[in-house]
């Protein structure tokens, strides 16, 4: 079973602000990147049916702390950890270095819930499908240090 993910990427211009650093909202689709590259990595894919049912995974919480800026043309590593694992819910904490310096950059938190729609296509909470959950543990306490 995993419980964790690394991902290397490359700050692309269209990133960056006007001061050459990337603006904080791609910390936001780095973690989604990073999230959407581990479910590809255990064979599924976060807009794949699940045999059981088709579902969803919509953000209930993010966040992210800075600390160094990264610029156009650096490539950061994303590492993802799950912290958390529950019926119908899963928590990540994701830790961005830049490569090269082993740096810590940035470090961020996404709560996801499983959900499916109904028939008049209202979403709903369920448990996460077997084939799924099957898959995916909570990292050890020493690695959420």
């Amino acid at each position: 079973m995993a419980h964790e993910f690394k991902i290397v990427r490359r700050v692309e211009f269209s990133e960056t602000d006007m001061a050459g650093i990337v603006h904080y909202s791609n910390f936001f689709r780095y973690m989604e990147y990073a999230e959407h590259a581990f479910y590809r990595s255990l064979g599924f894919s976060v807009v794949m049916p699940a045999p059981e049912m088709p579902v969803g995974w919509p953000r209930v919480h993010a966040e992210c702390d800075y600390k160094k800026p990264l610029r156009f043309e650096d490539e950061v590593e994303i590492h993802l950890l799950v912290t958390e694992k529950r019926r119908k819910v899963m928590s990540y904490q994701f830790r961005f270095r830049k490569v090269g310096t082993g740096e810590e950059v940035a470090r961020g938190k996404l709560t996801v819930v499983c959900v499916t729609r109904d028939e008049h296509g209202l979403m709903r909470s369920v448990p996460i499908p077997k084939s799924i959950d099957d898959q995916i543990e909570v990292a050890p306490p020493e690695k959420l240090a």
